[in-house]
């Protein structure tokens, strides 16, 4: 039996997908690709490894907004793509298919971006040649596709300026706009498995890129044809450029500057244990920390850039495990804070000791908050705020990150705007803001300005006279951002502002969990969770699409005794934020249940799961009544949760 009646026999069994047999035989008869391609082809079939067939070759990954990733590294390797593994293990090539990320489908985002950016350059009267700035973590593969993009960038006529090791996603957000490119990308999964990998597109402003720039991106790479990517699979690094250290040091001084009391740091030097858990955020974070004067302890294991993660289950750092190094450290050292970061340093987690000596790990959401109210209370202190607060000055948040941020703000009289989940659309807030302030400055006063140039106070005047002054963002996915010189959330920047709240604390002798207690206090008892349902492959990606689309057509009318009495459906209501502007449509649901808690749901955009981030609050005034109110929350908040899981299960299954 040939390879194609096998395929067509699996087909009529039921064991490959319709999609599936049409893309193998599209590659099947593709005789200008590489030798070892078909090889491993052959081996799949001849095994009949159909599972892993699907999940390769069932669709064509998507170019999405923010760029594309997905399995680099199969389930199962064949032994063509395996060949000479390197020191760390990784395979000589990326996986065969046209839903990994491999040379061919990183040459088709590539390809597809500069067609798209030459285009807006002609367009714009910007005969530019287009610059392309790359930065890429510590996974496997990342380097070659970095270099790999490069080489693609310059043969089609660009410039591309690469750094020599890796580097964050929050630096190559910094990059961009301070080399004045025309886009970007980062080579990264974030905190995905280490079979992970991905191409996160950037614009001119430093931005993930949104519309109108992601649809016509995306278009263009699907355009790019199978037959056109060969020529470009050799690398040649003749014409890139190489960025060396020197480079960081205007991202090194940005560091630096989130530090608004300056005086505490001083006096009360934080000690922290710290951990990049195997990624880059010891590359610029251990060097700012140490010049502030910070004791930084390291978890020496967890140093070495390893694509492996090699110490942890996941290199995610709202996991207690993925802390685990880290906390016996701080332990061993009688250290009070434990600090980590993902992969590619755009995320941050951590664990404080409480009054009683324990370690305790703080969620996201509670990260983002202790941050924002310190950083706002600071801002005024400094009077680089109003007292009273201002109307021009906004806290971004998305949707599903805690509504007590918007609390803090309005408190302090600051307005807030809810987001769509995602920096991207923090970060097109930043972009309307610049350039609304820039517009009005020059028609009222006839000035322009290099607005990465000012400085803070500067900065802020500017833009409380002349637009909306950002103080901070973030998202309950541990992610911060608190200046608009990038345009992405940056755990670099996230551990300065952390010790620094942590060096007022100790100067206060006030715990984390006590200071946050005190918000408690101040603003009510607010508890959130969320529920990570993952479905893997071809079958699982449709069980997520049936609970989403089931939300649709017939949203949940209750849980168990709890009604809903609310849903908002955003991809077809009319959603507006606090500035007026519509909301993008979007697969995302919000709905409000009897018992006065409420959750949202949406799909994963970077990993194969679906999420339900659940939101309760409750009256609190008293100290001694705080600790009851949290076990009354924390019952209700459980049974909430088993109810919703246990019905998004079913519908999965529908």
């Amino acid at each position: 039996m040939s390879l194609i009646e096998k395929i067509e026999s699996a087909e009529a069994a039921g064991a490959l997908l319709e999609s599936t047999v049409t893309n193998l035989k599209n590659w099947m008869s593709a005789d200008f690709l590489p030798e070892w391609v078909g090889a491993s082809i052959t081996e799949l079939i001849e095994k009949e490894e159909w599972e892993e067939l699907n999940d390769r070759f069932y669709q064509t990954m998507a170019f999405g907004t923010g760029g594309i990733r997905g399995r680099t590294i199969g389930k199962v390797t064949a032994s063509s793509e395996t060949g000479t593994p390197s020191a760390q293990g990784t395979p000589e090539h990326a996986a065969v298919g046209t839903n990994v990320l491999n040379d061919f489908n990183l040459i088709r985002a590539t390809v597809g971006m500069f067609r798209y950016v030459k285009e807006y350059l002609d367009e714009s009267g910007r005969h530019d040649q287009p610059r392309f700035v790359i930065a890429h973590d510590v996974r496997h593969f990342s380097r070659h596709f970095c270099e790999l993009a490069a080489s693609t960038w310059c043969k089609l006529g660009g410039q591309a300026l690469i750094f020599d090791g890796p580097r964050s996603t929050p630096q190559l957000s910094f990059a961009v706009r301070h080399y004045k490119a025309t886009c970007g990308a980062v080579i990264t999964a974030s905190h995905n498995p280490s079979h992970d990998n991905g191409f996160k597109a950037y614009f001119e402003d430093g931005a993930q890129v949104v519309s109108p720039h992601a649809e016509g991106i995306v278009n263009l790479v699907n355009e790019v044809k199978l037959e056109e990517l060969v020529q470009f699979l050799d690398v040649n690094l003749d014409h890139v450029i190489v960025l060396d250290s020197s480079a960081d040091e205007p991202y090194l001084d940005l560091l630096e500057e989130m530090v608004v009391d300056t005086e505490v740091m001083q006096k009360v030097a934080p000690k922290v244990v710290f951990s990049p858990i195997h990624g880059c955020g010891a590359i610029s974070s251990v060097i700012t920390l140490r010049k502030l004067g910070v004791e930084v302890i390291e978890v020496p294991e967890q140093m070495e850039p390893d694509g492996r993660f090699p110490t942890v289950k996941s290199p995610n750092p709202e996991n207690a495990e993925a802390l685990a190094m880290a906390i016996a450290k701080a332990n061993e050292t009688d250290t009070d804070v434990v600090i980590a970061t993902d992969p590619d340093a755009d995320r941050m987690g951590v664990a404080v000791r409480d009054r009683a000596g324990e370690m305790v790990l703080l969620t996201g959401n509670q990260i983002g908050t202790l941050l924002a109210e310190y950083r706002i209370s600071t801002l005024k202190d400094a009077e680089i705020l109003p007292e009273d607060g201002s109307e021009n000055a906004v806290l971004i948040k998305t949707f599903v990150t805690s509504p007590m941020q918007e609390a803090v703000a309005t408190w302090h009289g600051l307005k807030t705007i809810n987001t769509l989940t995602g920096f991207k659309w923090l970060g097109e807030k930043l972009a309307e803001y610049e350039a609304e302030m820039k517009a009005k400055l020059f028609e009222k006063e006839g000035l322009a300005v290099d607005y990465d140039a000012c400085d803070i106070w500067t900065k802020a005047e500017l833009m409380l006279d002349y637009s909306t002054y950002f103080v901070f963002g973030g998202e309950e996915s541990y992610g911060y951002l608190a200046s608009d010189k990038l345009r992405d959330k940056d755990a670099n920047a996230a551990v300065v502002m952390f010790c620094e709240l942590a060096a007022y604390l100790k100067a206060q002798e006030m715990t984390f969990p006590e200071y946050l207690d005190s918000l408690y206090l101040q603003h009510g008892y607010y508890e959130e969770k969320t529920i990570n349902i993952y479905f893997e492959g071809a079958a699982g990606s449709q069980k997520i699409k049936n609970i989403l689309e089931s939300y649709r057509s017939d949203p949940p009318k209750a849980f168990g005794d709890v009604t809903v009495s609310g849903f908002t459906d955003f991809g077809k209501d009319e959603i507006i934020d606090a500035d007026g502007k519509r909301i993008a449509p979007q697969d995302f649901y919000f709905l409000e249940l009897s018992n006065g808690y409420s959750f949202a749901v949406r799909g994963s955009g970077t990993e194969p799961k679906i999420k339900f981030y659940v939101f309760g609050r409750s009256d609190v005034t008293d100290p001694e009544e705080l600790a009851e109110v949290k076990v009354a929350a924390n019952k209700v908040m459980e049974t909430t949760l088993a109810a919703i899981d246990a019905e998004a299960r079913h519908r999965a299954e529908a």
